[in-house]
């Protein structure tokens, strides 16, 4: 197929060349929508990096979709990808910044000395916690949290993707999360 062919077909006719795995269809469909979907992400998040990131990862599993199955409504397809793809983050930011609160409510114990020393033993098991997670995810954990870094100053600061970041937090977090949540019941149960 043609680059001019390819610039003056409709819709139906790039999906289809698409479905069958042509690049240049699939770099005609990015160029024309993907400001749309980088509008409709960035619009929900008011954040240009994670809106690139969501659009990128759409026109990912645009390619990989589209040369699995034929799609029959691509401006609908992109826009709940795009939709789908903030809901999907703000869910993951929701639990990054829920982790802190959990602990910060720790912070001021009642109850005494046997409440306060009970709060430094979970301190010091959270602590251990986070020093037994791979070195590059405890870092990562320890900017985010400790030091209140969003992952794009984190992802300067150590000179990786944003991505890798949230990746690695979303790690670091899937390992605590069992062993916070244990550690968080013993302290209630010995505040009692």
């Amino acid at each position: 197929m043609s680059r001019d062919y390819l610039d003056n077909a409709d819709e139906a006719e790039l999906l289809l060349q698409l479905s069958r795995g042509n690049k240049l269809a699939f770099d005609i469909l990015y160029g024309k929508y993907w400001k749309q979907v980088y509008n409709a992400a960035y619009k929900r998040l008011n954040n240009a990096g994670q809106a690139q990131d969501i659009a990128q990862d759409i026109f990912v599993q645009l390619w990989i979709r589209g040369t699995a199955s034929l799609i029959e409504n691509l401006p609908a397809y992109l826009f709940v990808a795009a939709r789908n793809g903030v809901f999907k983050y703000m869910e993951k930011e929701g639990k990054y910044a829920a982790l802190p609160d959990a602990v910060n409510n720790l912070e001021s114990p009642a109850g005494g000395p046997d409440a306060k020393m009970l709060h430094a033993e979970f301190l010091k098991a959270f602590d251990a916690l986070v020093a037994a997670l791979p070195a590059q995810q405890a870092i990562i954990f320890k900017l985010r949290f400790n030091e209140g870094l969003s992952s794009q100053e984190i992802a300067d600061r150590l000179q990786i993707s944003p991505k890798t970041v949230r990746n690695q937090i979303g790690k670091a977090l899937a390992t605590l999360k069992d062993s916070l949540i244990l550690l968080h019941l013993l302290f209630l149960l010995h505040q009692k």
